[in-house]
């Protein structure tokens, strides 16, 4: 039996899967597909991916091998593009080619009769991860895109930190992607600021 619509729909939005996207770049951003990884680290990544997907409404068992997450860093690299347009342009220039060269034709499955019908752009219901991972990625970027008329994402300002964050929502334009950025950066803000008013008054005073 299906899921119930309201439920699927909650669980499975747009925006939903816009934000999964973003969490499982994140999640992916430890990898390296040019060096092998620690196995204990390998390891990490592969649950911290594996939990993304539970969270956002994965069945279990959730099976990931080591070369499926490989292929997701891969695919995860290709979505960063739209994700650091500088403006909405440029995003859609990003989709654009992800679109063409990434995706197939558009079409609905309800896979097998377990939830309601919903478009995809993968080649079929059992596509890889990284192929089902970078065309649903690409799609609810798209929607966003479409919807709000800028870029769905972003890169987070903080020099300290490669993760990206979903834009869409009321408020003002985001830059951080966490309340922990943002908080981190006004403080280190504020005490290049200190240490310059430290630093001109102790020149003023040599100079009195």
């Amino acid at each position: 039996m299906a899921a119930h619509p309201d439920d699927w729909s909650t669980r499975h939005s747009v925006l939903a899967n816009a934000r999964r996207t973003a969490a499982l770049i994140n999640a992916l951003s430890g990898t390296d597909d040019r060096e092998p990884q620690p196995e204990a680290v390998a390891e990490a990544v592969t649950e911290a991916v594996a939990e993304v997907l539970r969270e956002y409404g994965e069945s279990e068992p959730v099976e990931l091998a080591p070369d499926d997450v490989v292929r997701m860093r891969a695919a995860a690299l290709l979505l960063r593009e739209v994700f650091a347009a500088e403006d909405v342009d440029a995003a859609a220039a990003a989709l654009n080619r992800l679109l063409a060269e990434q995706t197939g034709p558009l079409r609905l499955t309800s896979h097998g009769g377990s939830a309601p019908w919903h478009p995809h752009l993968d080649s079929h219901d059992d596509a890889p991860w990284d192929e089902w991972f970078l065309t649903s990625s690409c799609l609810a970027l798209t929607v966003l895109l479409w919807d709000d008329q800028r870029p769905p994402g972003g890169l987070c300002a903080s020099p300290a930190c490669r993760n990206v964050y979903i834009t869409s929502g009321p408020g003002p334009a985001r830059r951080y992607c966490s309340r922990r950025c943002a908080t981190r950066e006004r403080v280190a803000a504020h005490r290049r600021g200190q240490r310059t008013t430290d630093t001109k008054s102790g020149s003023g005073s040599g100079n009195s």
